[in-house]
């Protein structure tokens, strides 16, 4: 028997573990499937994380190795290269690794903490063969930063999601020629000082509203055709071009790590593939908690950490016997905001309400209603997809309230 147990020894890992350590709980396990902690912070060398956090701009493993040397520091202990294979709604971990072969923890309470994947090219429509030079963004960031390998000279990237952006301007340092980033929508999937960084500084085209629509070579890519999109997102046939390229990297999104989420029985949105959570993280299972990005896709990993601090906190007052949820407050939208998390409030206190937005609007007001009445409303000068927003709800907004909307009125 363990009182906490966290599946992911990533930066949202180890955050919710460090928390609930410092609020009173010390029987502690973390399990990493990797060969050591950090996640996919590892493989990310470039700087601008720790801003919001430690107030200094850090590389990706210097992000983590804070929270890897304050777990050392705390004595909490892990096991990596160990992989969860079920989670039953019991909080009964099955796991396996080289030294224990397949052993079964039971556990108080679970942070699920697994991170997310990258959308590979079978889930796209383009035609074409198998050719190599197909790479994730995130295969080629592993290949370049850790492995020391270029995956090609000539590239075209499909995606403008932030890793896509930053491999964008990784490639070019190392010698490549990005010949054209493609996106899909009419706006970019990535934060507004990446692609200014990644993009701009470079020289590096933007194509919005275009898709790869051929990939053409056998045994390697030898080109791309890419097209306009019209406002349906089907290519415009006039608008074909023709690049010749040896490499097309994908950032086509990220998907959250829920399989075991799913063995398990817990809750999830079909907005965010996560789970649906409370205030405190806490999922449709008691004592099952969930936090970063295999909740929600963040922005930035100074918000994964601070949100696994709220998850760690409330796993170790769950531990503590603080199960009390005395309100039950549903958060609806209305499809410009496409999500909120949390998706309930089951405790009177003040909230955070993180949410994003479908579109890009300039000049809006969100407001946060209970039937006819308006509970908060806040104003901005542009929201967009790729910028999580946030809203703090105050306790005493939450008293006599049965239900919450949020929605965004461009003015």
């Amino acid at each position: 028997m363990k009182d906490l147990v966290i599946i992911g020894g990533g930066p949202a890992g180890m955050s919710a573990a460090i928390a609930a350590y410092e609020n009173g709980i010390r029987d502690i396990l973390i399990i990493e499937r990797d060969e050591k902690l950090g996640g996919i912070l590892q493989q990310c060398i470039h700087n601008g994380f720790g801003l919001h956090k430690f107030g200094e701009e850090l590389t990706g493993p210097e992000y983590a190795w804070k929270y890897e040397k304050k777990v050392h520091e705390l004595g909490i202990e892990y096991k990596c290269s160990t992989m969860v294979l079920d989670l039953s709604k019991d909080k009964v971990i099955t796991a396996t690794n080289a030294q224990e072969g397949i052993f079964r923890i039971q556990a108080k309470t679970v942070i699920l903490a697994m991170g997310c994947r990258e959308r590979a090219k079978g889930a796209l429509n383009i035609a074409g063969s198998r050719p190599a030079g197909i790479y994730s963004a995130g295969t080629a960031q592993k290949y370049v930063n850790m492995k020391g390998y270029m995956p090609g000279k000539n590239v075209v990237i499909l995606g403008s999601g932030d890793i896509g952006l930053i491999m964008a301007r990784r490639m070019t340092l190392e010698g490549a020629k990005v010949h054209a980033v493609c996106e899909l929508m009419p706006y970019s999937g990535g934060l507004a000082r990446n692609i200014e960084q990644c993009l701009n500084d470079f020289n590096i085209p933007l194509k919005l509203s275009h898709t790869v629509v051929e990939i053409h070579g056998k045994d390697r890519v030898e080109g791309v055709t890419i097209a306009q999109v019209d406002e349906n997102r089907k290519p415009i046939a006039s608008t074909r071009e023709y690049i010749p390229c040896d490499t097309l990297l994908l950032s086509v999104g990220l998907i959250p790590e829920n399989e075991l989420s799913k063995e398990a029985g817990v809750s999830l949105s079909p907005l965010t593939n996560g789970a649906t959570v409370d205030q405190d993280r806490q999922t449709s299972i008691p004592g099952v908690y969930a936090c970063g990005n295999v909740l929600h896709v963040h922005d930035l990993v100074d918000f994964v950490s601070e949100e696994a601090e709220i998850a760690g906190k409330a796993a170790a007052e769950y531990i503590q016997d603080d199960k009390a949820q005395t309100i039950h407050i549903p958060i609806r939208t209305d499809g410009k905001v496409r999500y909120t998390v949390p998706q309930v409030i089951t405790k009177q206190k003040d909230v955070t309400v993180y949410f994003r937005v479908s579109d890009v609007y300039k000049d809006v007001k969100i407001n946060v209603t209970c039937g006819d009445k308006l509970v908060l409303t806040k104003r901005r000068p542009k929201v967009a997809p790729g910028e999580m927003e946030s809203i703090v709800l105050k306790a005493d907004k939450l008293t006599d309230v049965s239900e919450l909307r949020f929605s965004l009125e461009v003015l």
